[in-house]
């Protein structure tokens, strides 16, 4: 006999249709699976005759044949043991099943329990836009199979009542009319308002969050880089419920969402350690998995000491931060992640940190600090729009008990310059001034006469290239949209080349000036 079951498969965070087909014809007894299969699959065979015997039905003595289609796309993951197990079932034991119109996903345990699978936000509302009007998924995936819409969803905590539902003996109700999931709580984020002093950092991360900007803090040890770095998701807009979807994706895909979360309501802030490798960064694997800089998509990227995470590391910082995706190509597949993300670097000025202290004196000799600021390179810089200096703060100022700007105040200003955005690139594709294309930036940038006089002297000056051009406009649209201006005018342009000055400081020297 031969029967075909619905299900889906997973690639990076998209999903495809798979269609398994069983069939079962005499012959002597054996047990194949085709079409591609990872390690993973190919032991579902044993799960599958386990399960079968343990839910009191006899296992087929026949020649059975499990072919995945498409059968020339890689199929990986413990996902198909349910579809697998249902088909013999129906082809190899007799059993009556209304699978047509239905798709089916679960990682099934010997005793025929259901066990959660990653990626089922994307299969769920990839099978609703095929067509399929229901899927069937372990009852741990529910809270992400909620947020689909176009297609019923039923969550179950085994094979039995899958298998008592579609014979019409037991009850099993779709997500919409059984669960709710509310939020959870989440834990409270450090405020702006604790950070003393640093007045000019903290406008810098306030035009970041308002245009999606890079950022790099650059100071000795002790100033609140990290205090300040860490305190940026607290005044960045909320996500869009379709930012959400794409975010909860790429966590799901991973492995990475919390049990019992429908969606992730706020914005990822990922700070790996500075001995991360570079498939750990950028993703891969033998099967590709995304990295920090995917699970960043929509949020922020944090990393602390910059000059110590390898160069190899540091350089796939580059196509992600030009492109907004990433892609990853292994022997066992290739896969493409979303990475829109804002990157925020903190670094000291030399190895001991106290190059250009105003009172403690650097002890690194003037090579030493350039091989040092030498592990950046001129092409990272040049895609880092802002180039902040962190200095030491004044007692007077640590001292001072006056409350500063809270977090909530600066949010309103970004949520507003973001709003002013999403008004003017509404249809474009475009979220957020940082991602701005070259046709956007004649359109959207127009300058005052003084904005262009003044921008076309540092521009000559300060030897900026084409991309540092760009990016520099792009920070003078920020500023002038915290201002409610429409037209750039000279005062935003100026504090935009503000933020490019360390490159003449740091960057641009050679051994002898230091």
């Amino acid at each position: 006999m031969f029967c075909s079951v619905r299900s889906m498969g997973i690639s990076g965070i998209e999903s495809f249709p798979v269609t398994v087909e069983v069939d079962s014809r005499r012959g002597l007894p054996r047990f194949d699976i085709v079409g591609l299969p990872d390690a993973a699959v190919k032991e579902s065979r044993e799960r599958v005759r386990s399960a079968i015997g343990n839910l009191g039905y006899p296992f087929p003595p026949s020649s059975l044949v499990v072919n995945l289609a498409p059968a020339d796309t890689k199929k990986s993951g413990p996902l198909y043991d349910l579809p697998i197990l249902l088909g013999i079932l129906s082809a190899g034991c007799g059993l009556e099943l209304p699978l047509e119109g239905s798709a089916f996903v679960g990682e099934i345990s010997l005793d025929g329990g259901l066990r959660p699978v990653t990626g089922v936000l994307s299969m769920v509302t990839t099978a609703a836009r095929h067509g399929i009007r229901r899927i069937f998924i372990p009852y741990a995936n529910a809270a992400e199979g909620s947020v689909a819409e176009g297609i019923e969803v039923y969550p179950a905590r085994s094979v039995r009542e899958i298998v008592g539902f579609l014979q019409g003996d037991a009850s099993l109700l779709p997500l919409a009319s059984e669960l709710s999931f509310p939020a959870p709580p989440q834990p409270p984020c450090p405020d702006m308002s604790e950070v003393r002093g640093q007045e000019n950092a903290k406008r810098a991360l306030e035009i970041a969050a308002a245009g999606g900007h890079n950022v790099l803090l650059i100071g000795p040890p002790g100033t609140g880089k990290s205090m300040l770095a860490k305190r940026l998701p607290s005044i960045l807009p909320d996500l869009t419920f379709e930012e959400a979807v794409e975010t909860t994706k790429i966590h799901s895909a991973a492995g990475f969402l919390p049990s019992g979360v429908p969606l992730l309501t706020t914005r990822p802030f990922r700070s790996p350690h500075h001995s991360i490798s570079v498939a750990g960064l950028a993703g891969g694997g033998s099967i590709p998995a995304p990295g920090e800089i995917s699970l960043s998509h929509n949020g922020v990227l944090f990393l602390d000491e910059l000059p110590q995470f390898s160069r190899a590391a540091m350089e796939s910082l580059r196509q992600p931060l030009e492109d907004g995706v990433i892609t990853i190509s292994r022997a066992g597949g290739r896969a493409s992640y979303p990475a829109s993300f804002m990157l925020v670097a903190a670094m000291n000025p030399c190895p001991c940190g106290h190059y250009g202290h105003p009172t403690i004196p650097c002890t690194c000799s003037p090579s030493k600090v350039s091989l040092y600021l030498n592990k950046l390179s001129g092409p990272l810089l040049d895609r880092i729009d802002l180039h902040v200096e962190v200095p030491p703060v004044e007692y007077d100022k640590m001292a001072d008990r006056t409350p500063a700007e809270s977090s909530a105040k600066i949010r309103e200003r970004v949520t507003a310059a973001r709003e002013l955005q999403r008004k003017r690139l509404r249809g474009t594709g475009i979220p957020c001034n940082a991602a701005l294309t070259p046709a956007l930036l004649k359109e959207h940038c127009r300058l005052t006469p003084d904005a262009d006089r003044l921008l076309a002297a540092a521009y000559e000056r300060m030897g900026l290239s084409g991309r540092s051009y760009d990016r520099m406009l792009r920070v003078a649209r920020t500023i002038a949209d915290l201002a409610g201006e429409e037209q750039i005018g000279s005062d935003a342009v100026a504090e935009a080349i503000q933020f490019r000055n360390l490159d003449r400081k740091y960057f641009r020297k050679t051994a002898k000036e230091f």
